[in-house]
């Protein structure tokens, strides 16, 4: 059950020529006429421009590999129940090698069969993570195992851009890009 619509999705007028540009690349991107989340966003015409290369970064550049990124964002969006999240990120992440027996395993949870040392403890963490707001000393020095200095600081930045990024969807009730 989606959330009703707080905030429709602006225009031009509404999104100034900037945010206008930035929504149209983006739906250039994920090929659709619209990019409802930047149409939204992209009405607080300052803001936008200044969160979307963070955000950009932890999807595209950062240290952790884009497979890893998005065990993380699909296991958020999982707990958040957040399906703009899933149908945006199920499509990307099936072009990172991330395919549907994958996904379900993470939507199931560390303890499914199949997975890697490495994804169940990403899994462990990103719960603890979203249901905590933290990550135990046990689950920690499992992650620290797997990742750099620099990826354990972009997995904490990473879970907590998504899970606010969830948080802020439903509340604006930002509606699906795609019709499945």
């Amino acid at each position: 059950m989606s959330e009703p619509v707080r905030l429709p999705p602006g225009g031009f007028r509404e999104l100034g020529p900037l945010g206008w540009v930035i929504a149209k690349i983006g739906a250039r991107g994920i090929r659709r006429p619209r990019f409802s989340l930047l149409n939204v966003l992209g009405q607080h015409r300052l803001l936008l421009p200044v969160w979307l290369p963070v955000s950009s970064y932890l999807l595209y550049g950062g240290k952790l590999s884009r497979r890893d990124a998005e065990v993380v964002i699909l296991r958020v969006g999982h707990l958040r129940n957040c399906e703009y999240e899933l149908q945006q990120h199920r499509r990307l992440a099936r072009s990172r090698g991330l395919d549907a027996d994958m996904q379900a395993r993470i939507f199931a949870g560390p303890d499914a069969e199949r997975l890697t040392d490495r994804e169940r403890v990403l899994i462990t963490a990103t719960d603890e993570f979203v249901v905590t707001r933290g990550v135990s000393a046990q689950t920690w020095q499992a992650l620290a195992g797997h990742l750099t200095k620099a990826q354990l600081i972009e997995f904490c930045l990473l879970a907590a851009q998504y899970d606010g990024l969830a948080a802020t969807i439903a509340t604006l009730g930002v509606p699906l890009d795609f019709p499945d």
